[in-house]
């Protein structure tokens, strides 16, 4: 177990015993494990934070302990980053690139064609993801927490795992066209893509970490899915009508790449889908065209019918919070990111 009550000082560990292997294991492998850790620098790390604060509203008085599981829940999120990346095909992650793109360009460099680039990327972030998630659940088996509570956690990334796995094929079959996505299966897949590992796992580590029973670990699960819906709904919500300097993302992307996102799920339902269909998946979408069908979206009230949901989630939740005595300064993040919304449905 890491001698830091530092979520970063098990990344930081994790990092240096794989690039230690380097040297038997060439010059590849080193570079796999620079970029791995480029990878995990960034972020809000806001796993931890509630891993952590869910810790200590229990009682939980180990900061070094509860920091190794939070910074194993950090580096799982790692893994499902990558990737991702490697199955939407993307090459860069927040300006610049990522393992697969880094990959890539190496590749270039030494001489290799455009397909040999993407899949020398493509094994490289797949080994790479792999290498994290393994070292995941190795910082949760080495925590250094009683056996029935290592058994405990386990059982949470366990179930964190096939979820994310499940929401994950779900989001890419609905991307590719298997079926038209009703609201419903949105609010399904959100829950178990974004809901299981990001918010629901930390929470109810935190709280087994804790000695909490499993009625509080079973509510904080509710919690968890009704704060990581809303999250990725107004997540939605900021990528199709947020300002793209301060989220990072293009209003086009998710219309060129056709996602169904709630917002698409519901305005499908409306007389205004007819004029929006057409440039829902337009790899050539303009951004004049764009702009008109966000207008539509916000005439058709498929903004507001989305933001209603969000709302009714994150109250919902608060309200659960306040009974099972988490304090509300947990979810700052999250209100943050939510553009004030978690607060205006206290």
């Amino acid at each position: 177990m890491t001698d830091h009550a530092d979520p970063d000082a098990v990344l930081r560990e994790f990092l240096a015993q794989g690039a230690a292997h380097s040297d038997t294991l060439g010059a590849p492998y080193r570079h796999l494990w620079t970029d791995l850790a480029t990878a995990t620098t960034g972020g809000k790390r806001f796993r931890p934070t509630l891993l952590l604060g869910t810790y200590r509203a229990y009682g939980g008085t180990d900061d070094r302990l509860a920091a190794t599981v939070a910074g194993a829940v950090e580096l799982l999120h790692t893994a499902f980053v990558v990737h991702d990346d490697v199955i939407d095909g993307d090459l860069t992650r927040r300006g610049r690139p990522n393992v697969s793109g880094a990959a890539a360009g190496r590749a270039r460099a030494a001489g290799a064609g455009e397909a040999g680039a993407r899949a020398y990327a493509d094994t490289s972030g797949i080994l790479a993801g792999d290498l994290a998630l393994v070292g995941a659940l190795r910082a949760v088996s080495l925590c250094g927490a009683p056996t029935a509570t290592v058994r405990r956690l386990h059982d949470l990334v366990d179930r964190a795992v096939h979820a994310s796995a499940a929401g994950e094929l779900a989001d890419v079959g609905l991307s590719v066209g298997i079926g038209d996505a009703t609201v419903d299966d949105v609010l399904r897949t959100a829950e178990l893509k974004t809901a299981a590992y990001s918010f629901t796992l930390p929470l109810q580590a935190g709280a087994v970490l804790a000695g909490a029973d499993d009625r509080v670990v079973r509510r904080l699960g509710e919690v968890g899915r009704l704060v990581g819906v809303a999250f990725q709904l107004q997540d939605d919500v900021i990528g199709m009508f947020g300002d793209e300097a301060q989220s990072g993302k293009s209003c086009l992307t998710d219309l060129r790449e056709g996602r169904q996102t709630a917002l698409v799920a519901h305005a499908r339902t409306t007389t205004a889908w007819p004029s929006i269909a057409p440039f829902h998946g337009c790899a050539d979408l303009t951004r004049e065209q764009a702009d008109d069908v966000c207008g539509l979206l916000e005439a058709c009230g498929s903004r507001r019918f989305v933001e209603g949901l969000v709302r009714s989630r994150l109250r919902l939740a608060l309200d659960v919070a306040g009974v099972l005595g988490l304090p509300a300064e947990l979810f700052d993040w999250v209100g943050a990111r939510t553009e004030g919304l978690l607060r205006s449905a206290a």
